[in-house]
């Protein structure tokens, strides 16, 4: 982590609790209704948006630029908003859209602080399941579920023997690439659902979870609040997670590098 001794961890994980509980509340009180939906691809493929997405996201910069006018932003709807200042802010407004469009509650407004780059709080906020993810320091992570906080810890004992894995590889591995990881095929007992199956992971419910093609919104907010709870988390070919893309995580060393062997066929 680069220099993060000067980190107030206290405003900002206290910034994030107080808007998860707005965040849940503006849907509650504004968006549990009627939403359009359009498709980014355009004939190309789909991948949704709703005008929920959009008011989430303007709803979370006012919170963001009220509290901290001089720091960056980059959201997934709106872009950048660039400063001169080494905190930037990354927002997913809808996490899961496809399960928000169909009812299904696994969605999620993700949001992380990033310092000089690198994700140093995340938040993980869940409306319809009543609880949400966030870390207040650099080792400490909780879960707030129906008003009850609990901390987070990963499952340190799960071996290979015994160990729940998660993935998804949406369209990005095809058949014949898929052929070259049947064990981890074998070895995918437990459903994938977005930043849920990370939020589970941190929580010790799984103890793998590998999935493609993350964008940054997708996985900084996540990023702290693994590490805080004692997980692995890097990129397939075991690289900073910040970069995105093919992302990892572990219970401990041990599976971690099993895993990065399994996966090294597909890692290209």
């Amino acid at each position: 982590m680069k220099n993060t001794k000067k980190i107030n961890y206290k405003l900002y994980s206290n910034f994030l609790r107080s808007l998860a509980k707005e965040l849940t509340n503006f849907y509650y009180s504004k968006l549990n209704k009627t939403f359009k939906i359009s498709n980014k691809l355009k004939g190309r493929g789909y991948d949704p948006v709703t005008t929920s997405d959009k008011a989430f996201e303007k709803f979370i910069r006012s919170k963001i630029n009220k509290k901290f006018p001089d720091h960056q932003i980059i959201g997934e709807e709106f872009g950048l908003k660039k400063s001169k200042s080494d905190f930037s802010w990354v927002i997913d407004p809808i996490d899961g859209t496809r399960s928000y469009v169909i009812g299904n509650p696994t969605w999620s407004n993700l949001i992380s602080l990033n310092y000089k780059g690198q994700p140093i709080v995340g938040l993980a906020n869940f409306p319809i399941l009543k609880k949400f993810y966030f870390n207040a320091s650099d080792k400490i992570s909780y879960v707030v579920e129906n008003g009850k906080k609990r901390k987070l810890k990963v499952n340190f004992s799960a071996k290979m023997s015994n160990v729940k894995v998660s993935a998804a590889f949406h369209n990005y591995l095809t058949p014949n690439k898929l052929k070259k990881i049947p064990k981890i095929l074998k070895l995918m007992q437990f459903p994938c659902a977005d930043a849920l199956s990370y939020s589970h992971f941190a929580d010790g419910k799984l103890d793998i979870v590998a999935q493609c093609s993350n964008k940054i919104w997708d996985i900084h907010p996540l990023i702290p609040i693994i590490k805080a709870a004692g997980g692995i988390v890097t990129t397939w070919k075991n690289e900073d997670p910040s970069k995105a893309g093919h992302i990892l995580c572990s219970a401990n060393k041990k599976l971690h590098n099993n895993f990065l062997k399994l996966l090294k066929p597909v890692a290209q």
